[in-house]
């Protein structure tokens, strides 16, 4: 008896440190009976019970098999579609197909945004005809429909889109960048046309408050949109709070101007409290004053939108590395890196036979095609030859 409770006892062990199946987690809440039978863990358990009691849209699936779409990856990453009792896959293929799909296009769209099948063929058409007042060629629109499926099947709200799209056109923005918008930023579109006029009405008082002129407001309206159209779907309020803050760092109304520019729209992305607290941890870290501060920021505004922690790691990391506090005050640009490019951009200029010690910070700045650039023009010089190979020798020396 205590021998046979000692085996059952061993096995149970044995399966607790075992992995499950699905997802690696341990086996030890689950019962011995299932473990033994399935390997599994209770939550993969429960889906799988839950799963099996729904069954699959047999007629969906034949459908999707048949346009040799992947639906092990739809079962993996989006099983809930399979599981609806009403599609229209062959539909939704043939729209695709007349707006000049091929089938591996089709295929490749069904796979990465299932949900496309749901939608009936009228809510697909309509969507059409509103996308090719944006992207009057379908090579185009096909083109972007693979590339941003969600966009396209699931962001549809026509009576929002239409009259947004009309707005933004009286606002003087271009088709080309409204079919840019449409497919990284789709959600402000679905905004009440009320919502996005509130917030572009105070992002032109707050410009020609900072003294901007109406004449190179549009222009400035739209670079700030491109940077960042999700600003759209913040409020006024964030709008005034965080330009109030830089009034009280001291900042001068042009220099506002050239931090919103420099920022990119990132400025509202934060709170003035997250700004606040940003800034002091730079005045002490860097142990200056507010003058100097001010320069700092100047020089790199996206120290106001990282947080705390993240700058306090890349100061650590940078300083790591060998460089100095008085090198990163002198180029904060710096800080926008992550430790770990800095680490693969001095490996790369290190590999030339360059000594870190004597790497400068403005070596490493700037975005992956800047740096490339930078890097080629140091590779030659330490690649270039000790005499010149065209010059005729001189035979007596």
């Amino acid at each position: 008896m205590l021998k046979a409770s000692h085996h059952t006892f061993a096995n149970m062990f044995r399966l607790t440190q075992s992995g499950c199946q699905k997802c690696s987690h341990p086996l030890a809440f689950v019962s011995l009976l299932s473990a033994r039978q399935k390997l599994t863990c209770l939550p993969c358990y429960c889906y799988t019970d839950e799963r099996t009691s729904q069954k699959e849209n047999k007629q969906m699936l034949d459908s999707l098999y048949r346009l040799t779409v992947d639906v092990h990856k739809i079962r993996r990453l989006k099983s809930w579609v399979l599981l609806r009792d009403k599609a229209y896959v062959q539909e939704t293929a043939n729209i695709l197909t007349d707006m000049g799909a091929n089938s591996t296009t089709v295929a490749s769209v069904l796979e990465r945004c299932p949900e496309a099948i749901l939608q009936p063929p009228e809510v697909i058409k309509a969507q059409q005809y509103l996308w090719r007042s944006v992207y009057p060629d379908d090579k185009e629109l096909v083109k972007n429909i693979e590339r941003f499926p969600e966009s396209f099947f699931t962001f549809i709200h026509k009576e929002n889109q239409t009259n947004n799209i009309q707005y933004f056109q009286e606002l003087g923005i271009k088709k080309k960048i409204m079919s840019r918008f449409f497919v990284t930023a789709p959600e402000i579109f679905c905004n009440s046309v009320d919502k996005n006029k509130r917030m572009i009405e105070a992002l032109q008082e707050s410009y020609l408050k900072l003294g901007g002129s109406e004449v190179n407001m549009t222009v400035w309206l739209v670079k700030l949109l491109c940077q960042d159209p999700f600003i759209l779907s913040k409020s006024p309020g964030a709008v005034k709070n965080n330009l109030e803050y830089f009034q009280k760092l001291g900042f001068t109304d042009s220099e506002v101007l050239r931090l919103l520019s420099k920022l990119k729209g990132l400025l509202f992305n934060v709170t003035s409290n997250n700004m606040e607290s940003s800034a002091v941890y730079t005045k002490n870290i860097f142990k200056c004053n507010d003058k100097e501060l001010k320069q700092i920021i100047l020089n790199c505004p996206a120290l106001l939108y990282y947080t705390v922690p993240v700058l306090r790691e890349r100061i650590e990391g940078l300083l790591t590395e060998g460089i100095s506090m008085e090198q990163i005050k002198k180029s904060p640009s710096v800080l926008e890196l992550t430790t770990q490019i800095v680490q693969h951009r001095i490996k790369k200029i290190g590999s030339l036979g360059y000594n870190k010690k004597y790497m400068q910070p403005e070596q490493l700045i700037g975005t992956k095609k800047d740096f490339e650039v930078s890097f080629n023009k140091i590779q030659p010089k330490s690649q270039r030859p000790l005499f010149n190979p065209v010059a005729p020798l001189d035979v007596d020396d």
